[in-house]
């Protein structure tokens, strides 16, 4: 209580209000225990969901990345029941949104629709859900252009960086390919390995149905239960049965590519969603190069050098500590002069060389922008499905600006020194006539 006693009165009506702003999440289960969390929002006659299950990449099979996005776009592609002309005629036909994807702990299913048409809307998501179709032939068409567009990203500095970079970190852990896959894994998936993943993970137990727009919970689970009665079951493995990856320190790949530009980044493990130090870690990275222009790279690097036009760091909280990046690109001859640069700051934030001022700054930052993370029923869905799938408070979105605000220097400082240290971090570069300094 004597914190927020010590806050200005600005502050803490800013905080109250940004509370109040916030609807609280609803939770209910279906008959068949899928976890429903509902924001209500009456201003717009339009309904958003995002259906979570723990489906995603790190489930991939060994050299078959790509697996889970794959069955991704196969079930937002066609179904049994419709093939893929007939699919996007009965989606259009209402107006329905609907879309897939896949990131390292979850696959997604998502739908947005007026809420005149959230009825026929259901039946569709349901059967996208429910009822596969694997036709061969659109398969086909898929992994042709997946391959086409992973060979495509050959060519660029980021899409290298990002593969080398899963593979330094993360090794044979299930972390450690990117989902999308390369040309390689994608060209050797086949039909019954998405069957497997779709089988053994695509189930209700541990997944979250997030929805946010113009219906209540009465409402919408009858609904639900009318569509969902017949999806059962436990999923193989859970969300936490994963092992954290090995800590890997001062260690550098470096990919050829015939470039002017050297793209540099600096990397390592990171906080967990579920970390105890997970705001004092979010404000420190914002301190750090998560802030944009207040950040202290940005000033650093750009503003006070003009070594680079950008850097940036973020780190990925996933179900055990995901990475922890520093991103930047410059001229191959100012690359060594820009990373060293980078790792000088990194010592004096990892030594303590924080100022109050700039916490505060950083602060005032990130509660000014939160309300635009909640601007659209798409958005909030993505926000509740992350605290349905993590586990966290229902009361996360209505409490976040007073999280943050309550981060001290001294827990700040104390993350610093956990993240920060210069020779904990691993480099990967991705340019031409690339020379060897810092990082073995």
């Amino acid at each position: 209580m004597k914190r927020w006693l010590t806050l200005p009165l600005f502050a803490l009506l800013l905080i109250a209000q940004t509370a109040a702003a916030v609807p609280a999440i609803q939770e209910a289960r279906t008959n068949n225990g899928l976890r429903v969390l509902l924001m209500e929002a009456h201003n717009v006659p339009m309904v958003s969901m995002q259906l979570s299950v723990i489906a995603g990449s790190r489930f991939d099979a060994p050299g078959k990345a790509g697996t889970a996005a794959m069955l991704a776009a196969m079930l937002g592609d066609h179904t049994a029941r419709h093939n893929h002309k007939a699919w996007s005629d009965v989606l259009d036909a209402d107006a329905i949104q609907l879309g897939a994807g896949a990131s390292q702990d979850e696959m997604s299913l998502s739908m947005t629709t007026l809420r005149e048409a959230l009825e026929p809307g259901l039946d569709l998501f349901a059967e996208a859900l429910l009822m596969p179709g694997w036709d061969k032939t659109r398969f086909a068409i898929l992994q042709q252009d997946s391959v086409a567009a992973a060979r495509k990203e050959l060519e660029e500095p980021g899409a290298q960086a990002a593969t080398a970079a899963a593979n330094l970190l993360f090794g044979t852990h299930p972390y450690g390919h990117r989902a999308s896959g390369s040309a390689e894994s994608l060209a050797s998936i086949r039909i019954p390995d998405m069957q497997s993943l779709y089988k053994a993970q695509v189930k209700p137990d541990g997944a979250v149905l997030a929805v946010s727009g113009d219906i209540t919970m009465a409402e919408l689970l009858p609904l639900l239960n009318a569509r969902l009665a017949g999806w059962q079951g436990k999923p193989a493995h859970s969300l936490m049965d994963l092992a954290i990856a090995a800590d890997v320190h001062g260690k550098s790949a470096d990919v050829a590519l015939p470039t002017s530009q050297t793209l540099v980044e600096l990397l390592r493990l990171g906080p967990s969603r579920a970390d105890a130090d997970f705001f004092p870690a979010f404000v420190l990275n914002h301190m750090l190069g998560g802030g944009g222009f207040g950040s202290r790279l940005m000033e650093e690097v750009r503003e006070k050098r003009g070594l680079v036009y950008g850097v940036y760091s973020y780190f990925v909280p996933l179900a055990v500590p995901g990475p922890f990046v520093i991103s930047l690109q410059t001229r191959g001859d100012q690359a060594d002069k820009a990373e060293a640069v980078v790792r000088e700051v990194l010592q004096q934030m990892a030594a303590g060389q924080i100022t109050r001022q700039q916490l505060q700054a950083s602060k005032d930052n990130l509660s000014g922008s939160f309300a635009q993370r909640m601007d659209s029923n798409r958005e909030r869905v993505g926000l509740i499905s992350m605290i349905g799938l993590y586990n966290l408070p229902l009361d996360y979105l209505s409490t976040w600006t007073a999280h943050v605000d309550a981060v001290t220097l001294d827990q700040v400082k104390a993350q610093a020194a956990r993240f920060l240290k210069p020779d904990e971090w691993n480099r990967v570069r991705v340019g031409a006539n690339l020379g060897s300094s810092h990082a073995k």
